[in-house]
């Protein structure tokens, strides 16, 4: 059977063994959750299973918060091993959704298209928005100034040392110490690390010449597995400069990184801004809502090094119980509760109400076979 969480309990117990398992508890559906889809006028029971993007971990963790006052005997289990991990175990079946930071390529489409039931559609929703901080350990460097070329060239170890006349011609009156730059990228295929280096093909195409992809595409520097991977490693070593969600940052400083003529701060405002100026992929299957962000934006207030995450299901599930949960969980984290839930845990930024309406027309379509 296709994506049938009952016969897939037993061999994805080993996968799972480091899941962070999101267990509904709690019970109350008297209050308004927002919950669109209207599943939740239902009690519901089961597992859900889901994997992938590290970045929404802390949202995914405020999501099961809000939804267990909704589904007492519903358990999602989603193991944050990284949007490439994630969208690998959805497009071969087994687990039940995926969250992704970046959206399935034509090769993971068409996997995944042959995994799913009915006519083999998905549905890809965006459920996230956050900033790509630009996250640096710098001593006595407050704030922090980087246009594109000077960001693509530190990261393509062109630019060496934080005294760079390119650097300092970014952040006049800043005394920048003589110190080597460590760059620190992912280890692990990931979603973050597409985006961020999409985004450095776009605005400077004449040094960032790589290949757009979740691996890390330069030689050298220093690597760390996810997005806590990053910051710890950023945080160790003085000269360190990365790239992660800033809601995760800590201490350490994030870099306002060059738009037209001004300097833009990563905030959760400022990613919504240009994912609202951003246009729809086409080609796509009808609910497949994904996005061509626009990461050369000139607009003020733009902040064009943007994660978009998504939840990518199947239209139509073979088993009649995971699509009823799938549906009843996706409703909740695109309502207006689940995605004030997020943005208070994870710094990031609400969905707007037609990004919210599109996809809860994609969730109202999902189905069972059976």
């Amino acid at each position: 059977m296709k994506l049938s969480t009952k016969s897939r309990a037993t061999t994805l117990s080993v996968a799972l063994a480091g899941t962070l398992a999101l267990s509904a508890c709690g019970a109350s559906n008297e209050s308004d959750s927002g919950n669109a889809a209207g599943a939740a006028e239902d009690q519901l029971s089961g597992t859900l299973v889901g994997a992938g993007s590290s970045a929404q971990q802390a949202a995914m963790q405020a999501w099961a918060a809000q939804y267990n006052s909704l589904q007492p005997d519903v358990t999602v289990n989603y193991d944050p091993v990284g949007s490439g991990g994630g969208r690998e175990q959805f497009v071969a079946g087994g687990t039940d959704f995926a969250g992704t930071d970046a959206y399935l390529d034509e090769e993971e489409l068409a996997a995944a298209q042959q995994q799913c039931a009915g006519d083999g559609e998905i549905v890809e929703l965006v459920n996230y928005i956050a900033p790509i901080g630009v996250v640096y350990n710098l001593p006595g460097v407050d704030e922090l100034n980087l246009s594109p070329e000077t960001l693509a060239r530190i990261f393509s170890q062109q630019i060496t040392n934080w005294n760079d006349p390119a650097i300092a011609a970014d952040n006049p009156g800043t005394t920048l110490p003589d110190l080597p730059i460590t760059p620190v990228n992912r280890s692990d295929e990931s979603g973050t690390t597409e985006n961020f280096v999409e985004y450095l093909a776009a605005v400077a195409p004449d040094v960032w010449t790589y290949e757009v992809s979740g691996d890390w595409p330069v030689p050298g520097g220093e690597a760390a597995q996810g997005t806590s991977g990053v910051v710890n490693a950023v945080g160790a070593g003085e000269g360190a400069i990365g790239y992660a969600d800033p809601s995760q940052a800590g201490d350490l400083g994030l870099a306002n990184i060059g738009v037209g003529g001004e300097y833009v701060a990563p905030t959760p405002e400022a990613a919504a801004a240009v994912v609202d100026n951003s246009q729809q992929v086409e080609g796509r299957g009808e609910y497949d809502f994904a996005l061509d962000i626009r990461r050369d934006t000139t607009e003020s207030g733009n902040y064009p090094i943007v994660q978009v995450s998504y939840l990518v299901g199947c239209l139509t599930y073979d088993s009649q119980e995971t699509a009823d949960l799938a549906k009843d969980f996706m409703s909740f984290v695109v309502s207006e509760e689940g995605q004030q839930a997020a943005a208070e845990a994870a710094g990031s930024a609400p969905i707007s109400d037609a990004l919210r309406e599109q996809s809860l027309s994609a969730i109202e379509a999902i189905s069972g076979a059976e």
